[in-house]
């Protein structure tokens, strides 16, 4: 039986025995239900780091950023909904105001949580909560299943806090579950043309840091004002930006010194002062000196350009590690934030007849293979466990770190057919039955291998 099946049994069998207990049932019922939703993500960082921006460009539309925790999730229509203490939810209404979208909820004096359900492609699969920036680790994971962290670069602080997020036995032996993301990434380097090349280099530079790796599973850059263009270009912006593109670069380029001088009345071509200042709240300096040169390459019509800012922005990479290590891993998330909820309730209503059900939890966090995996990834990364680095790079991909599915662990980048598949897999499968059979290889060595082998082995029955 798979692990999320197990998982869900147990939801069900804990259920049957806490049915004397309301509070109980109630914390049971609320995660049979989010047992079955699209992985939710929540969207953290300090404050100003540009959560809604991010969350605004992962969605396709603008959004008004609000100082509670606001849910995205994918509807037939738009609608709102604030929930304020124990009372119903309250419908509200969401306007459109200078090229954003505004949920009203001025007449709450608090607003717990805000649900938005919006018809987006994305929120099929996700998702996204937006948190306030003082919300502690614990209310920003209490309801989400995965984690992408914000930051300009890594600060005490900021490793505190991924700290705090796999403070938990459960969450220690599966802590596959965060994604970082180097935030504002046009500001690096002063807002440098090759800003966004600095920031892809800071973010892998990350990615191999001792104290970075074993907290998270990615790191990658996004310049959020430039992702929030690159799906919400209006035609007038771009005919705007075409105008300013006619000007000489050196030309412009004196005028993009300072926002004073950008928006200033000796500006070289007719264009309304309120056009320009648009123009530098929705893309700023960074981003109008980068479509302009987008625009002379030759990227002139709003299909090239939007598809090279998605590429330059670091949405693409980011939509891309969402895809690989969130919504493939579903299953596993979602049975991870099951246990974890079983075990909160076993410690707070320890009961006789829930004893097998706790050891039932012990024997799947020891040893469901999906969790196993997620270990010898984490373990690779961080260097716990060390192989030569041939076989590093290959045990990491078939243990699901560059995605899960068949092609992506046996490391295609083309649609190869079952046969190739299967070939490629039989030849894996031997090379790593000789490295689980090696009797001088160290134990941490043998061990890593074995879960590559049976890895392999699940492999076999989906290419038949």
């Amino acid at each position: 039986m798979t692990l999320d099946r197990v998982v869900w049994s147990m939801l069900q069998e804990a259920l049957a025995v806490y049915r004397d207990s309301p509070r109980a049932t109630g914390w049971l019922r609320s995660h049979v239900e989010r047992y079955t939703e699209p992985v939710r993500v929540a969207v953290a960082g300090r404050s100003r780091i540009g959560k809604s921006t991010v969350v605004s460009a992962l969605i396709g539309d603008e959004f008004a950023p609000l100082s509670s925790f606001v849910w995205y999730r994918g509807g037939t229509e738009p609608r709102a909904h604030v929930f304020s203490g124990h009372g119903r939810p309250h419908e509200v209404a969401v306007s459109r105001r200078g090229g954003r979208h505004h949920v009203e909820i001025g007449q709450f004096d608090r607003a717990d949580r805000v649900v938005v359900e919006w018809p987006a492609r994305t929120l099929r699969d996700v998702v996204l909560i937006d948190t306030p920036s003082e919300a502690t680790p614990e209310q920003v994971l209490g309801e989400a299943d995965a984690l992408l962290y914000l930051m300009r670069h890594v600060q005490d602080d900021d490793l505190k806090f991924l700290q705090a997020a796999n403070d938990h036995p459960i969450a220690r032996v599966s802590n596959v579950h965060t994604v970082a993301v180097l935030a504002r990434a046009d500001e690096i380097g002063a807002g440098r043309i090759d800003a966004l090349s600095s920031a892809k280099q800071i973010a892998r530079r990350y990615r191999r840091d001792v104290a970075v790796q074993p907290l998270c599973q990615n790191v990658v850059s996004v310049a959020g004002l430039l992702a929030v263009a690159a799906r919400t270009l209006r035609e007038d912006e771009f005919a705007a930006l075409r105008v300013l593109a006619s000007l000489g670069r050196e030309e412009l380029e004196d005028h993009l010194l300072s926002a004073d001088r950008f928006v200033g009345e000796q500006f070289p071509v007719p264009m309304e002062p309120a056009v320009r200042q648009a123009l530098l709240e929705r893309f700023g300096i960074f981003g109008v000196r980068l479509i302009t040169a987008l625009i002379r390459q030759g990227f002139d019509t709003q299909v090239k350009l939007t598809g090279q800012l998605v590429q330059r922005s670091g949405l693409g990479e980011l939509r891309d590690s969402i895809a690989i290590h969130f919504t493939e891993r579903r299953e596993i998330l979602k049975a991870r934030s099951a246990l974890l909820a079983l075990d909160v309730l076993f410690r707070m209503e320890p009961r006789q007849n829930a004893r097998k059900l706790m050891a039932d939890l012990e024997r799947v966090v020891a040893s469901a293979h999906d969790f196993r995996e997620l270990r010898l990834v984490a373990a690779l990364q961080a260097g716990r466990t060390k192989l030569p680095a041939e076989l590093q790079a290959e045990a990491l991909r078939l243990a699901g770190a560059e995605g899960t599915t068949p092609l992506a662990r046996l490391g295609f980048d083309y649609e190869a057919d079952v046969r190739e598949q299967r070939e490629a897999l039989l030849d894996a499968l031997v090379r790593w039955q000789a490295q689980a059979a090696d009797v001088h290889a160290p134990n941490d060595h043998r061990r890593a291998a074995q879960v590559v082998v049976r890895t392999c082995e699940g492999l076999l029955p989906q290419l038949r």
